[in-house]
């Protein structure tokens, strides 16, 4: 997130869709491959520090009652991603707020689905 610009308005829209922000990848996971999505794990380290654990057990609603939702909406077609936001932990929320800074090793991890991995460098 940019998160200097989600502060511009009530919705974090913004922040969140700035080139190159979307943590996405390497590669996407059907339904196929994963036994139960509404039973994974998932973490978020910081240079090794736990940052976020939490299953999508936890989500405020489920996988099915999301898709029927947006689906009122917006119509959904095979490979579109709909992110759900984040489970507690995230830095600015923290005390004292935890901000990445270059040098910085963020590794997101699903359990059964993968791991992405991405160093935080300076601005140019």
């Amino acid at each position: 997130s940019v998160r200097d610009w989600q502060g511009h308005a009530s919705q974090f829209t913004p922040g969140k869709n700035f080139v190159g922000t979307g943590p996405l990848g390497p590669c996407l996971t059907t339904l196929e491959e994963v036994s139960d999505p509404s039973s994974l794990q998932l973490s978020t380290t910081v240079s090794g520090q736990v940052m976020q654990n939490a299953s999508t057990r936890d989500l405020i609603f489920s996988v099915p009652q999301l898709i029927a939702y947006i689906s009122t909406f917006t119509e959904l077609a095979v490979g579109d991603v709909i992110a759900t936001g984040t489970p507690g932990g995230v830095g600015y929320k923290r005390s004292p707020p935890r901000y990445l800074q270059p040098g910085d090793t963020v590794v997101v991890e699903i359990e059964g689905v993968g791991r992405l991995e991405n160093s935080v460098e300076s601005e140019a």
